[in-house]
């Protein structure tokens, strides 16, 4: 990352020196890529979305085209139902079969997509394309984000399924996490290789390694939450604290669950607001609080039925676009 900014900064200095529209299209698009990975920020979709404009105005197809992919996977993160699918519809009008960049992106954002609804057929479909887009392409960070993504939902659903008392399906979770891990020591790094590390942490949370998830959460959620997670901040504190109720840590665990509880954002992703809630509820009736777990647990499922409409949209709208992995 280090370098990337000394070499992006430098191009930046040329491109003052020699203008050229196509030159300052493609590093708004740098920038816009160096931001994402920086810290997730909103900034990513401004740069993107501005590369994307002088794209257009300079007819140069291949940048726009991948400026679309990003911005659908971006509004995806976002929750931009419309977003997602609209420029994703651009991509794949715009990206030829052979302009690999753009069309793994895609394929990545529209798996997830269908992944998320739950139309895990669809998904593998859009998912073996991604694969084999990335492959073409010799992008190892592209394979090792997929690889990530994939197991984080896969992780989620199974968290749900736990916090719902239902059979949870996390068997091979923790494999899903080793092999990023190892696929990564294996092409020379990740991005953000405590990404990896935190989910990790969320995997033992739903398997009840309570003592070893909260270790790693310990090590890394410092780093991490400075570093982009913290939109996330509440259902990571709040794993945390149950993992602190497991090893015998009541009085550390209220503290930390009023804190998780103090960082819930009225406006943040439901999804994230029914785990947390979820888990506050799980703490305070362990702890014998069963008023305030009533009012976490209330909390939690109206939560949910926002998350539930969310995924019927979704779903609504993935049906209208047909879009089809190429």
């Amino acid at each position: 990352m280090a370098r990337a900014s000394e070499q992006l900064l430098q191009a930046q200095g040329l491109a003052l020196r020699y203008p050229h529209p196509e030159l300052g299209a493609w590093l708004h698009f740098a920038a816009g890529l160096f931001s994402y990975y920086t810290d997730f920020s909103s900034a990513a979709q401004s740069r993107i979305a501005r590369a994307q404009m002088i794209a257009r105005q300079a007819k140069l197809p291949a940048l726009d085209a991948i400026c679309s992919a990003w911005l659908a996977m971006l509004a995806y993160l976002d929750n931009d139902i419309a977003g997602t699918v609209g420029h994703a519809s651009d991509c794949d009008h715009l990206a030829a079969p052979d302009r690999h960049g753009a069309r793994e992106r895609l394929c990545t954002a529209l798996g997830l997509a269908h992944h998320l609804v739950g139309q895990s057929g669809s998904a593998q479909g859009w998912y073996a394309a991604a694969r084999s887009h990335a492959l073409a392409d010799g992008d190892d960070a592209g394979l090792s984000a997929l690889m990530f993504n994939m197991a984080q939902l896969r992780m989620v659903q199974a968290r749900h399924d736990s916090l719902s008392n239902r059979v949870s399906g996390s068997k091979g979770l923790r494999l899903g996490a080793d092999s990023i891990a190892h696929y990564n020591a294996a092409v020379g790094g990740s991005v953000m290789p405590g990404l990896t590390d935190i989910l990790r942490a969320q995997i033992l949370t739903v398997e009840g390694d309570f003592a070893a998830a909260m270790t790693l959460f310990e090590n890394h959620l410092p780093t991490e939450l400075v570093a982009g997670l913290a939109r996330y901040g509440c259902s990571l504190l709040a794993d945390l604290a149950w993992c602190r109720v497991n090893q015998g840590q009541p009085e550390l665990a209220l503290l930390q669950a009023l804190e998780a509880e103090a960082e819930l954002d009225p406006q943040g992703d439901a999804d994230d607001r029914e785990v947390t809630f979820s888990r506050l509820a799980q703490i305070h009736a362990r702890l014998g609080d069963k008023s305030t777990a009533a009012r976490h647990q209330a909390a939690a499922e109206a939560e949910w039925q926002k998350v539930a409409a969310l995924q019927a949209g979704w779903a609504q709208a993935l049906q209208q676009a047909r879009l089809k992995p190429r």
